[in-house]
């Protein structure tokens, strides 16, 4: 059996679950190879977009296989994605890691849901899951689901309420890893500094790094994903700043730089704690680069509100950045406050993704001539910085080792490095 076809929309999460399902199904006794699952994404209105046109294109290009719909859209809107023709059943976020409930889609022609009540799951570990980055970077899941509910956000209704991984089993996990070959794993989550109140003892985010950078001494390179700063604590704090293992990279889930607009959002940081987070992680380890989530054109948002997000990527000296032009989501508050008309909104997300390629050109200027540690991907061919930089390398390199190289151009799209010998 080759296994199934599996399609994976959205985050870095998502891609995780994806490879979890393939594990899973793999350990079963479901003949997937007839299967296409569609692991889907509701974060967006045009991510739901995208999910139902794959889910099309998916059936026009295999007429003879069975499409299930997985993921975040499905588990919200179960009966829109029963609906289509091309599909042949739903599973719903939590079910899909019981091969079981795949196999209706193999047994019968008549569409199926087989979606629980996200709100009621409590198990901290279900699964452990994590997936590849070209055989090299291992992301590895930590945390699930969000206590949390701002107003734009449908997530929670697909992911559930908070729940975490046990330590000692994110360690094995790790271990495993590691042992595999794998120099570098990202922790990732729907919240993932929200880790741990849900465990014995109420462990932390950073109690959690600290005990794998303690347990798995050959582990090289560790990295975190999308992170809220106002849960950034002092043992993260120093792990961040101190630990040469720990990345320079942090990516941090700002949405806004205006402070109206954050309460709007119910959001628990402020402009001003943005900023001094930045500055105090750059006083204390100048070379983390800084990655944000911002949306563009937020329900009230004014020309002075947008310039404090056009603002503050200079503040926090953001190069890494995902923008999203606000989209209203059904069953959000966001939804019912006044819009911003859509030209505007897709102006504002065109000039905030400019403003941070400007910036990131001019970071990436500042590299040339610099010695990086870069993990090799893409057969070779590429790879991360410790700082995510993205470095193409003259020849060919050992695809998933760390090698030392000399940043020698930058030809306007590419870091092109020369391995030092």
């Amino acid at each position: 059996m080759s296994g199934p076809e599996i399609i994976g929309m959205g985050c870095r999460l998502n891609i995780a679950e994806s490879e979890a399902i393939r594990q899973s199904l793999a350990r079963s006794k479901v003949d997937a190879d007839q299967l296409i699952i569609v692991n889907s994404c509701a974060v967006t209105n045009e991510a739901v977009r995208q999910t139902r046109q794959a889910i099309r294109r998916a059936k026009r290009d295999n007429p003879e296989k069975n499409v299930v719909v997985t993921g975040c859209a499905a588990q919200i809107d179960p009966a829109m994605f029963d609906a289509m023709p091309e599909t042949s059943g739903v599973v719903g976020n939590f079910d899909k890691y019981d091969a079981d409930n795949f196999k209706f889609g193999l047994d019968t022609n008549k569409p199926d849901i087989r979606v629980s009540d996200i709100m009621q799951v409590r198990e901290t570990a279900p699964h452990m899951v994590s997936a590849f980055a070209e055989r090299s970077r291992a992301f590895v899941e930590v945390q699930n689901g969000c206590d949390h509910r701002c107003t734009f956000c449908i997530i929670p209704y697909g992911r559930g309420n908070s729940r975490s991984v046990p330590a000692g089993q994110v360690v094995q996990q790790v271990q495993e890893l590691v042992d595999k070959g794998f120099n570098e794993v990202v922790l990732t989550g729907v919240d993932v500094t929200s880790y741990g109140p849900d465990l014995p003892g109420y462990p932390s985010l950073g109690q959690l790094v600290e005990r794998l950078l303690k347990h798995v001494p050959d582990l090289k390179r560790l990295r975190l994903s999308s992170v809220d700063g106002v849960e950034i604590d002092d043992r993260l704090f120093d792990i961040l700043t101190g630990e040469q293992r720990m990345m320079p990279h942090v990516h941090l889930s700002l949405q806004s730089g205006d402070n109206m607009i954050l309460k709007r959002m119910k959001r628990r940081h402020d402009r001003e704690q943005a900023i001094e987070l930045v500055a105090r992680l750059k006083e204390k380890r100048p070379e983390i680069a800084i990655g944000a989530d911002i949306i563009a054109g937020f329900p009230t948002e004014t020309e002075a509100m947008f310039a404090n997000s056009m603002d503050i990527i200079d503040q926090c000296d953001v190069i890494h950045g995902h923008i999203f032009p606000y989209s209203p989501r059904k069953g959000t508050p966001a939804a019912k406050m006044p819009q911003v008309d859509g030209t505007v909104i897709k102006q504002r997300a065109k000039a905030l993704r400019e403003k941070v390629a400007n910036k990131a050109q001019a970071w990436r200027d500042n590299l040339v001539g610099t010695r990086q540690n870069v993990l090799c991907e893409l057969n070779g061919k590429a790879g991360y910085a410790e700082n995510f930089a993205h470095i193409r390398f003259e020849e060919t390199m050992p695809e998933g080792q760390i090698i030392p190289v000399e940043v020698i151009a930058f030809d306007g799209g590419n870091l092109i490095g020369r391995h030092i010998t």
